[in-house]
């Protein structure tokens, strides 16, 4: 008889993306067709590029990736997803802030769960963004809402013990056996199914007035996968495409311009907040149906991760996008998204090169470098953008909701820093830049060893090919 098999984290991983994944398109059916759309799209652009398709990623690594969303309420709920998350090998990165990103109501703050080493980001790199309310933060709660809402959050349990006490054991114990990880994948995946149960509708709407994220939240007593999101190589073909089949896209494409230089970091769109049906439940007891518009279906494009001095330069070119559009559009207030991002390149061909050689050259890119195959320097190959950007996703939320709700900014705001949320997790937050650089470091110690040399001499240009990109 054979041993039964073990799952390690990432097998885990990966089996809770395929089943998140099957059971939102069974909840979602539009995330479905983004889903075929996306295939559709990459085999596409595979077979117009040949092997340059695959210069960030391999076909096989974009059509299994996936990043999730979700929103818990409470710094307890908070450090339960860490544990759950932390049994598949994801661990915390980054700290997002998105209560001042967006001109609406989004009273949050985000960490990203995902892989860290680079191997573990090759098998699956599934992450998830992981939001969380500041229900201490003047500008959207009032000291008696605050207290109305913690006492809800806190009588609630999103996540049961059985399921907490199998996550605590696969990280202990680096993974589950085959009947023990199958129990961990169906309780993981329920916990984040849409409940059916009727929700509060004088409690909904009143958090609702404040901001639909908070509402989503805070209004009802589970939690719920947002969105799931797909990687696609041409987000400009892909968004084309879901308009051309009848899906309401939102209205831009959130992150970079489209150009002819270098893709890096992160674009993203979603088709639209479905209004999904619910019930309600009345003051005097009676059960109603209505319908919210929470869940959305988003997609991705991911390019080169960039240094500090790269995302600086990015941060700057966005405050000159948004200026000068904001005075085109002072000028004619016709102005149109097509105009807007024809700006947004002008500024983006002033600012970055516009090939990778100068990218890397100027500090501003991160890339790896391998051993050619005849042994005498090194390829360098770009580093894949793993994180998010807190204005493109403060962007998606805001583009799916239905009203700005409310933000009274003449009050002070709530502290929240990656420090607070690091307590908060009660666990390391990890710096993405550092761990690019590792990323980095890594792979020119590897090949400097086999080399005989110096890693310092292994970027310059005699010993670097690809130079031409």
């Amino acid at each position: 008889m054979s041993a039964p098999t073990f799952l390690e984290p990432w097998r885990l991983r990966a089996a809770f993306a395929r089943s998140l994944s099957d059971m939102y398109g069974k909840e979602v059916p539009a995330y479905t067709t983004l889903l075929d759309v996306s295939h559709e799209v990459n085999a596409d652009f595979v077979a117009k590029h040949g092997a340059d398709a695959e210069r960030l990623g391999s076909i096989a690594r974009v059509t299994a990736e996936r990043h999730g969303a979700i929103r818990v309420g409470t710094p307890t709920e908070m450090s339960q997803v860490a544990r759950i998350f932390g049994a598949m090998g994801m661990q915390p990165v980054g700290f997002y802030d998105l209560r001042d990103a967006s001109s609406s109501s989004v009273p949050v703050i985000s960490t990203a769960f995902r892989p860290i080493e680079r191997a573990e980001l090759a098998r699956n790199p599934f992450r998830v963004f992981t939001s969380m309310l500041v229900t201490a933060d003047r500008r959207f709660f009032t000291a008696d809402l605050e207290r109305r809402l913690e006492n809800f959050l806190g009588a609630r349990t999103l996540f049961g013990p059985e399921l907490l006490a199998l996550a605590d054991r696969a990280e202990a114990e680096g993974g589950l056996p085959e009947d023990q990880a199958a129990e961990f994948l169906r309780l993981a995946t329920e916990a984040f199914e849409l409940s059916r149960e009727p929700v509060d509708q004088a409690w909904y709407r009143e958090l609702e007035a404040v901001s639909a994220v908070a509402a989503d939240i805070g209004g009802i007593a589970s939690t719920h996968i947002n969105h799931l999101t797909p990687r696609v190589l041409d987000i400009d073909d892909l968004y084309a495409r879901m308009e051309a089949r009848g899906i309401t896209m939102i209205d831009a494409i959130q992150g970079p311009p489209r150009w002819a230089g270098p893709d890096v970091l992160l674009r993203q769109t979603s088709f639209r907040a479905l209004a999904e049906p619910r019930t309600f439940r009345t003051a005097d007891g009676e059960i109603v149906s209505d319908s919210l518009r929470v869940r959305f279906g988003e997609v991705e494009a991911r390019g080169i991760a960039l240094t500090r001095e790269g995302r600086a330069a990015y941060d700057a070119a966005v405050v000159q996008i948004d200026e000068a559009a904001a005075a085109a559009r002072a000028e004619d207030p016709g102005f149109t998204e097509a105009q807007r991002q024809e700006t947004a390149r002008a500024v983006w061909q002033r600012t970055f090169p516009t090939t990778e050689t100068e990218l890397a050259a100027q500090g501003l890119g991160w890339f790896t470098y391998e051993v050619d195959g005849d042994g005498t320097g090194v390829r360098r190959e770009p580093v894949v953008y793993e994180d998010f950007l807190p204005r493109s996703a403060a962007g998606i939320f805001q583009s799916n909701l239905t009203s700005d709700g409310a933000k009274d900014a003449s009050q002070q705001g709530t502290d929240r820093d990656a420090d607070w949320m690091s307590g908060a997790l009660g666990r390391e937050l990890n710096d993405p830049f550092d761990l690019y650089a590792d990323q980095v470091d890594r792979s020119l110690a590897a090949a400097a060893e086999t080399l005989g040399v110096d890693p310092a001499t292994l970027t310059t240009p005699n010993r670097t090919t690809g130079a031409s990109r």
